[in-house]
């Protein structure tokens, strides 16, 4: 299978993780204009099961090195599965309230808010994991100083966010959409530690008995998800957040392009998710999950100059925004530098 051999390579990957998770909410624009998100959603998870499904039996199987992902799927342990399967749960519970609050809010404000604040609480828990498995987490100070960076980034967001013009969007739903990010990030925080604890982090070459390859991992990762969206989105089908209740039915009425652009925003995300895990031996998990999560910078980008969802603010809005850029950059030089 393809296995990572740098810090110097690992560390690129781990940019294309960042630009995978900041660009895929495009998709769901796209899809919003005749679309609602829960039935782009169902799109959203069948792309990333498809394309999980690929690189498993592509860049996961061939090669010399490590075990094929059949040969690996197949030893996997009970504990090592259920620990992805858990992750998966909820990465998909705090997914979809963020695809609810780029839906209300729009992609500048849900993702540094919710991702921003997954990024933060996501460090400590995967550098436990990397403390636990005996593996380098890197310099905690340059890690702690990159992250209290992206703390004042998310506030300068969230103040900006107060401040929007425009009548787009109420008072009450541009709140609700923050707070929908606030707990999409609380609880996205956790996911990423329960899959790296099915990893063995030491060794993606020759992993210990029971533990799993980053390629299998995501297979099992995007199964769950799968799975249990037929519980989180049935639920927020029948019971939305803003506007009507959403019949299954519905879905069916999509025409083929509507539903290719949700399955392309599922694949966009598996590929940067599956590079995260990849690099996670060399750049150590903390490292590579903290960069793969400067995904709301480039959400932001998209929200703010491709999508002008902060058209018709005034200058000191656009200030603070620009203040979020330069302190996310300057959070993620730090973590960058920090192995």
């Amino acid at each position: 299978m393809f296995i990572v051999n740098s810090y110097t390579l690992a560390v690129i990957l781990c940019f294309v993780t960042m630009l995978c998770w900041g660009s895929w909410g495009n998709t769901q624009k796209l899809a919003a204009k005749s679309w609602r998100y829960e039935l782009f959603y169902w799109d959203y998870v069948i792309g990333m099961v498809l394309f999980a499904l690929l690189l498993a039996f592509t860049l996961g199987s061939f090669g010399s090195e490590g075990r094929p992902f059949l040969k690996d799927i197949a030893q996997a342990s009970g504990p090592a599965i259920w620990s992805i399967v858990i992750g998966g749960v909820i990465f998909n519970a705090s997914n979809i309230l963020l695809s609810a609050s780029t839906s209300i809010a729009g992609m500048s404000v849900a993702f540094p808010v919710g991702v921003g604040l997954a990024l933060v609480l996501g460090v400590i828990n995967n550098y436990r994991v990397a403390i636990q498995q005996g593996t380098d987490p890197g310099d905690v100070t340059l890690l702690v100083i990159g992250v209290a960076l992206v703390v004042a980034a998310i506030i300068c967001n969230g103040v900006a966010s107060a401040k929007k013009g425009g009548a787009e969007i109420s008072k009450k739903d541009q709140k609700k959409g923050v707070i929908l990010a606030i707990a999409a990030g609380l609880i996205m925080s956790f996911f990423s530690a329960f899959v790296m604890r099915a990893m063995d982090l030491t060794n993606f070459a020759a992993p210990a008995a029971g533990k799993v390859t980053p390629y299998t991992a995501t297979v099992i990762f995007t199964l769950a998800v799968l799975l249990s969206n037929f519980i989180f989105n049935t639920l927020v089908m029948k019971k939305p957040f803003v506007g009507e209740p959403v019949d299954l039915g519905q879905y069916f009425k999509g025409n083929a392009k509507t539903h290719l652009v949700g399955m392309l925003g599922g694949a966009i995300w598996c590929l940067g998710t599956a590079l995260s895990y990849i690099t996670a031996e060399k750049a150590g998990a903390a490292i590579s999950y903290a960069l793969g999560q400067g995904a709301p910078m480039v959400a932001a980008i998209w929200g703010v100059f491709i999508w002008k969802e902060f058209k018709g603010a005034k200058k000191n809005v656009y200030a603070l925004l620009g203040l979020m850029f330069v302190l996310f950059i300057a959070g993620l030089a730090c973590i960058v530098a920090a192995k």
